[in-house]
């Protein structure tokens, strides 16, 4: 049971709630958000979803089979920022690890256990620095993500989401930021020539591609509807070919700020010494027969010269019809995902409603073979 008293007022006061339960994909734990207001799945980008923490905890008290925890989805219209440390605290002696003790101590802000006890979540107020979110076993986010509340506080720490600006920057800095060391010099364009678009360009026009809410599930670290991550990474790699023009270092830029960005990309898999990230770009490009190419401003005089054929016309029309499917299979397959998901929520209900059936037969069996029995007696009395 979670206590509500230990959830600082900063988190309370802000309807952004929700629940999440314990399942898994690919042979790995994960946590699926659920909207407590319909039972449905919750969406981090999606405020309908979202309702207040008392309604939250109704839902978790009265399904504690189903659902598994609460969760709370940070926003940029709010300044909480949430830090997680992973594997980096022994479950049964509740030690840190010294990294970890140093992150906490430097923040000094409301810190929790995660539900595993492996963890901690560590929430601030602040702006989230420019770079990279993630590096190792740290983790920082501030909008478009949940993390888990368990309101397993940790002794000596404060109660209250604690403004610590200065000290998320150098957090930030220290563990997280990108350095030059990083990165791996193998990694290089086709040619010496610019990418077509800058990143911002590129990321506003994939956004408003046909295939556009494809890319933004990517961007923001949805898997839903692959079989691995490994085939996710890969999936939004291929886009990213396409829109950059087969510009690898620009695709490894942007993938390292988008939200599947995660450890195993900077580290080496391969005889050659490539590492994971360099060898899935390489096979992104390769695996990529069209790239974008900006298309040169045609003067009016040309234009009005010019007149679509019949073979233009079908080229046109095929092209929309290509793209409309695009976009229609990727919603298919996204609502085939969360009916499987869905299917199995229900069959998990399923099993728990017929093991209180066999449970309640059990007790009716047991009244009756007594009331046989008060019968029997009474019965011997009256006899007698």
């Amino acid at each position: 049971m979670i206590d509500e008293n230990a959830i600082p007022e900063t988190l309370c006061a802000r309807d952004q709630w929700i629940c999440w339960e314990q399942a898994e994909r690919n042979g790995e734990p994960t946590k699926i958000p659920i909207d407590p207001q319909t039972g449905r799945f919750a969406s981090t980008t999606n405020d309908q979803t979202w309702c207040t923490l008392e309604t939250a905890l109704g839902y978790l008290d009265s399904n504690q089979a189903v659902v598994d925890g609460l969760g709370f989805v940070f926003t940029s219209d709010d300044p909480v920022v949430g830090v997680d440390l992973d594997d980096c605290r022994d479950p049964e002696t509740g030690r840190p690890t010294e990294r970890a003790k140093r992150i906490i101590n430097r923040l000094d802000s409301y810190t929790e256990s995660s539900p595993s006890g492996t963890g901690y979540h560590i929430l601030v107020t602040g702006e989230l620095p420019d770079g990279r979110n993630r590096c190792g076993h740290v983790e920082m986010y501030d909008h478009a993500r949940y993390f888990t509340v368990t309101g397993d506080h940790v002794s000596g720490m404060p109660t209250r989401v604690e403004s610590r600006q200065a000290e998320l920057t150098e957090v930030h800095e220290t563990y997280v930021r990108e350095t030059d060391d990083d990165r791996h010099e193998t990694l290089s364009p086709e040619s010496d020539s610019n990418p077509p678009l800058s990143d911002d360009e590129l990321l506003e026009k994939a956004r408003n591609a046909s295939n556009g809410d494809k890319f933004e599930r990517l961007w923001n670290g949805t898997t839903t509807g692959y079989a691995s991550q490994s085939e996710a990474d890969m999936a939004l790699c291929c886009l990213l070919a396409f829109w950059t023009g087969g510009h690898a270092v620009q695709m490894d830029r942007l993938f390292r700020r988008s939200k599947l960005d995660r450890p195993k990309w900077y580290h080496v898999h391969y005889a050659d010494g490539s590492t994971y990230g360099e060898k899935t770009i390489t096979r992104a490009i390769e695996h990529t027969s069209e790239f974008y190419e900006p298309s040169e401003t045609r003067s009016n005089e040309t234009q009005t010269q010019e007149f679509e054929s019949p073979t233009d016309r079908e080229h046109a029309y095929l092209k929309e019809k290509l793209s409309l499917l695009r976009k229609q299979t990727s919603t298919l397959e996204t609502q085939l995902a969360e009916k499987t998901a869905r299917i199995e929520q229900l069959e998990r209900r399923l099993k728990t409603y017929e093991g209180s059936v066999v449970r309640e037969e059990k007790r009716e069996r047991s009244s009756e073979t007594q009331l046989q029995s008060i019968v029997r007696w009474i019965r011997g009395i009256r006899n007698g």
